[in-house]
């Protein structure tokens, strides 16, 4: 029941999708600060081989894979408010944890440990937006909170040249901070959510400050089926390959781009930190505005009286095609042809996992949420470990990154004509029509 002292009216859902902005940036600050220090601690202090970077991105990726499967389950199981404290609070830790870091293979194994962590907020945030928006909006929420993950992009490689310096003169007990020090800092940010995330987040129909017409407008959709679905029985459902197909296909060009730029910047142009910032920022900030405008843009279709189906597909085919071109990135000289082919391909990407993260919701009902996107993301992570294996290989035999960026530009629209097949009319999974186990 709602609360008697209920707003007449109120748009608290909004503040929650601020939250999930907040968590997402958080998660990718914790992930970005390895990315951007790591050409300088391999030159410096670490040396190690370019095919080792991306071996320890593979292990962070495998970690991260089991992490989707299994905390997005236990989130379905505990529920969201503690769930998602767990999670941010695990993976808070494990990236303080880097500080502590004397070998490449302290790195190994905290980047695992990292992985174990960060699995946990996509499928808590995807389930919070099932929870709290009506379908129509579900893409733009998604949008808006994973833009989220291009704003910790940014963030980074702005911030760390002004930090690293400051940590560079401060000691503790004659010993330099330096670098170990940024990442004691991600667990303040950390801390600071899980605070507000307790006070602030209830269920739509307990929270005290959502009004009757906003529960009613949040609850708008037909009511979920109550069988229980064991979890091995989601393989079942067509719906749940075709969110696979689209998360396997695609999610490894988003931890490329992640991992990659830094690198890529110094090894094609040669940028220092200082001068790869600008193109980086630049980067992620189109990405933030591909990421609410793909969810923008479906939600728009909607408006106009398209079906979710025809709304989702049509959107994702914008994205696959603005994508196509992103393999010229390798062969241009030009470090600002490559900036902006790099950054459609991002903005375009974020805009597609907008509207492919709807899918679950579009499909299955609100409780599976956490499990379907855990499964669909820990396929996705196996995309990126493969993706990283290889990218390894490439490296350790000097070749370019040439042929992930043109994997980049046509694995789109291989995933939408799987993602149609699977689904040709996007129907929602017939849960009642399962036995109970």
């Amino acid at each position: 029941m709602t609360s008697t002292s209920a707003p007449a009216t109120s748009k608290y859902r909004w503040i929650i999708c601020l939250m999930l902005f907040w968590v997402t940036t958080a998660n990718y600050i914790d992930r970005g600060v390895f990315s951007n220090l790591a050409p300088e601690l391999q030159k410096n202090q670490f040396h190690w081989t370019d095919g080792q970077y991306w071996y320890m991105n593979m292990a962070f990726s495998a970690a991260y894979a089991i992490s989707l499967l299994l905390v997005g389950r236990l989130i379905d199981v505990i529920g969201l408010r503690w769930g998602f404290v767990f999670a941010c609070a695990f993976w808070g830790l494990a990236s303080m944890s880097h500080a502590l870091v004397t070998s490449v293979t302290g790195f190994f194994i905290v980047r695992i440990l990292l992985g174990f962590g960060e699995g946990g907020n996509f499928p808590a945030a995807i389930k919070t937006v099932a929870e709290w928006f009506p379908k129509r909006e579900r893409a733009l929420a998604t949008g808006l909170f994973n833009s989220g993950s291009n704003v910790g992009g940014v963030l980074v490689p702005v911030l760390l040249p002004l930090v690293i310096p400051f940590l560079n003169g401060l000691t503790i007990a004659g010993h330099t901070i330096g670098w170990r020090g940024a990442f004691l800092m991600t667990g303040l940010f950390d801390l600071a959510w899980i605070v507000v995330w307790l006070k602030v987040y209830r269920k739509p129909s307990e929270h005290p400050s959502v009004s009757a017409s906003e529960l009613a407008f949040i609850q708008s959709e037909p009511p979920d089926p109550t069988v229980k679905v064991p979890w091995r029985k989601l393989f079942q459902y067509r719906q749940a390959w075709a969110f696979v197909a689209g998360k396997f296909m695609t999610d490894c060009f988003w931890w490329f781009y992640l991992f990659v730029l830094p690198i890529f910047f110094q090894e094609h142009f040669g940028l220092d930190p200082k001068h790869r910032l600008g193109p980086i920022a630049i980067i992620y900030a189109l990405a933030s505005v591909g990421s609410v405008a793909g969810g923008w843009l479906s939600g728009n279709f909607m408006k106009m009286g398209w079906s979710t189906n025809k709304a989702r597909k049509v959107t994702l085919l914008i994205c696959a095609c603005l994508i196509g071109p992103v393999f010229i990135a390798e062969l241009t000289e030009s470090k600002w042809v490559a900036v902006a082919l790099i950054a459609i391909a991002a903005s375009a990407h974020q805009a597609w996992s907008a509207n492919l993260f709807s899918l679950t919701s579009d499909m299955f009902p609100r409780r599976m949420v956490g499990s379907v996107t855990g499964l669909g993301g820990m396929v996705g992570s196996v995309g990126g470990i493969l993706l990283n294996y290889g990218t390894g290989v490439l490296k350790d035999h000097s070749f370019s990154y040439l042929p992930v960026f043109i994997a980049a530009s046509v694995s789109y629209l291989l995933a939408l004509l799987f993602i149609h097949l699977l689904v040709p009319n996007m129907e929602p999974a017939k849960i009642e029509d399962l036995p109970v186990a």
